[in-house]
C-alpha cells in the first residue's frame, strides 16, 4: 500500500511530530508498505531516508512561529499527489490542509487526519469570547469528520473534541516511545555534577519556547521552590519566539537555556539525568516528550489540562495551575518514583502504534 503523508510546520528542529512522522514511516516501511512523506521546505527536493520517501515543496515561513512552514501553493500539492497516486492519504494538519480530505473523496481514496493538536485549544490563544470559540471549534471539527474518512486521536482525551461535535469516525491509536534509547542507563552523574550541585534538584524542560506551550510554568515553578528554600536549578531544552523574553523573564534565577539539542542521546542523557521533568503545555495531546522522560524513569510533572495525565498514570503527577511546585515536591518524596515513570513507558511501543495505524489504514473504504 502507498501511503502518502501530508503535514505541515515541520522543520528540521520540530518536537513530537517529526518523531512520530519518522517513527510511523519506518514502521510502515518494515511492513511492507511504501510510505511518501509531504513536508514544507525552503526549496524542492526528493529524496530517500529510513522513515521513506520524502517530498520537500517551497513552503513559506509563518511569521511569528520561530521558522515554521507551510504548503501553500494549492495547485502544486494536487500536481504532486495526482503523480504520487496514493491508495491512502494520511494528513497531520488540521487547519490549512483540511482540503485534503475532499480532494481524497473526489479521487475515491480512503483518508485518514490524525489530530495532533487541539483545536479547541489553540483557539484559546485567541481573544475570542469563549462561548465563540467554543462554537467555532466544534464546526471547524464536525466539518474535519465529513471530510475524512477516520480521524485518528491518540488520547480520549483529544478524541474527546470530536465525540462533543457528533463524529463517529473517531479511532483512538497511542503513539510510542523508543524505549531502547530513551532508557535510565543514560543518566549521568558527571553531567548531572556539571549542572547542580549535590544537594540541589534538578528540573528539565524540554518544550517548544511558544505561547501555546507555556514555558514560563517552568520559571514560576523555580522561582516558588526556592520561595519555599528548595535549592532547585533549572534547564529549559528548546527555541521559540519567547526565547528572549523567557531569558529576561529568567534573570536572577539559576536558569540555563541550551537552546534545541539535536543529538538524541544528549537530550535523552539530560532527560535521565534530571530529578523531575516539567511539561507545562496545557493543550498537549500526547506529550511525546514527558513520555520520553519517563522511559528514562525519571518522573513528570505536568499541566492538568493536558492529555498528559492519562498518559502518564499514577506515575507522574499533574498540576492544575502555573506552579508546579507542589507537584514536584510530591514526586521527589516517592521513592519509586523512578521505578514508576520507567514501568508507565514500558506500556507505549512505536511497534503497537504502528500497528494500530495501519489497521486504520488498512480498514479503510
Amino acid at each position: 500500500m502507498r501511503i502518502v503523508r501530508l503535514a505541515n510546520f515541520v522543520t528540521p528542529r520540530s518536537g513530537g511530530l517529526r518523531t512520530a512522522l519518522r517513527e510511523l514511516g519506518v514502521g510502515y516501511a518494515a511492513a511492507g508498505h511504501e510510505p511518501i512523506l509531504v513536508v514544507p521546505g525552503e526549496r524542492a527536493a526528493d529524496e530517500q531516508h529510513p522513515q521513506g520517501r520524502v517530498v520537500t515543496l517551497p513552503g513559506p515561513v509563518v511569521p511569528g512561529l520561530g521558522g515554521y512552514r507551510v504548503l501553500l501553493n494549492k495547485k502544486e500539492l494536487v500536481r504532486t499527489l495526482t503523480e504520487l497516486k496514493p491508495d491512502s492519504l494520511e494528513v497531520s494538519d488540521r487547519t490549512t490542509l483540511r482540503w485534503t480530505g475532499a480532494w481524497a473523496q473526489e479521487q475515491r481514496i480512503g483518508s485518514v487526519m490524525v489530530s495532533h493538536e487541539s483545536l479547541n485549544g489553540l483557539l484559546r490563544v485567541t481573544r475570542l469570547p469563549g462561548g465563540v470559540r467554543r462554537r467555532l471549534a466544534t464546526s471547524l471539527n464536525r466539518a474535519t469528520a465529513r471530510a475524512y474518512d477516520r480521524i485518528v486521536c491518540t488520547t480520549e482525551w483529544a478524541a474527546d473534541e470530536f465525540h462533543h461535535a457528533g463524529a463517529a469516525n473517531v479511532v483512538q491509536v497511542p503513539l510510542g516511545v523508543d524505549l531502547d534509547h530513551f532508557h535510565p542507563g543514560r543518566r549521568s552523574a558527571e553531567l548531572r555534577t556539571s549542572l547542580a550541585e549535590p544537594d540541589e534538584i534538578l528540573l528539565v524542560c524540554a518544550t517548544r519556547l511558544s505561547v501555546e506551550k507555556r514555558p514560563q510554568r517552568a520559571l514560576t515553578t523555580l522561582a516558588a521552590l526556592r520561595a519555599r528554600g528548595v535549592p532547585a536549578r533549572l534547564v529549559i531544552v528548546g527555541d521559540g519566539p519567547l526565547r528572549t523574553r523567557l531569558t529576561k523573564a529568567a534573570e536572577g534565577l539559576p536558569v540555563s537555556f541550551t537552546g534545541w539539542i539535536s543529538d538524541r542521546a544528549e537530550l535523552a542523557a539530560l532527560q535521565a539525568t534530571a530529578d523531575v521533568v516539567l511539561a507545562p503545555g496545557p493543550i498537549e495531546t500526547f506529550g511525546l516528550a514527558a513520555l520520553e522522560a519517563s522511559a528514562c524513569g525519571t518522573p513528570v510533572v505536568a499541566s492538568a489540562s493536558s492529555a498528559l495525565s492519562g498518559v502518564l498514570g499514577s506515575a507522574g503527577a499533574s498540576a492544575p495551575g502555573e506552579d508546579f511546585s507542589a507537584e514536584v515536591l510530591s514526586l521527589l518524596g516517592r521513592p519509586d518514583a523512578r521505578e514508576r515513570a520507567r514501568r508507565r513507558a514500558e506500556e507505549f511501543s512505536w511497534a503497537a502504534a504502528v500497528r494500530g495505524f495501519l489497521r486504520v489504514h488498512e480498514d479503510l473504504p
